[in-house]
């Protein structure tokens, strides 16, 4: 289960900036994770549900943004429709995943006297 290792990274890097900016509580955070990023969502929110107990994130909600996957063409940019051949049909050039491998910390909300 990396989950429980996603969150524990997450935990830390939630602390450092709650601590560089005199934090007092954290009530929200915000993460994107991504179709093919590997990650099952309910096990990350269960981990963080284990994690935050005793942190300043002990009463801060979790949202998690799911982004699906997109394809685009490198050269002239177009995307490919989900289940397409992974290959522009303008230009012939083999599509580039350019959303949906992500795991990233979006938005902190935090209290700071």
């Amino acid at each position: 289960m990396h989950e429980y290792s996603l969150v524990q990274a997450l935990m830390h890097r939630v602390a450092r900036e709650a601590e560089s900016r005199g934090a007092v509580a954290v009530h929200r955070l915000s993460v994107r994770i991504g179709s093919l990023a590997g990650v099952d969502p309910e096990l990350f929110a269960s981990a963080y549900s284990l994690w935050r107990e005793g942190t300043l994130c002990a009463d801060a909600e979790l949202v998690i943004e799911p982004v699906e996957a997109r394809w685009t063409c490198p050269r002239c940019g177009q995307g490919m429709q989900p289940g397409a051949v992974l290959r522009c049909p303008e230009c012939g050039v083999p599509a580039q995943l350019s959303a949906g491998d992500e795991i990233i910390l979006d938005r902190i909300e935090m209290e700071v006297p």
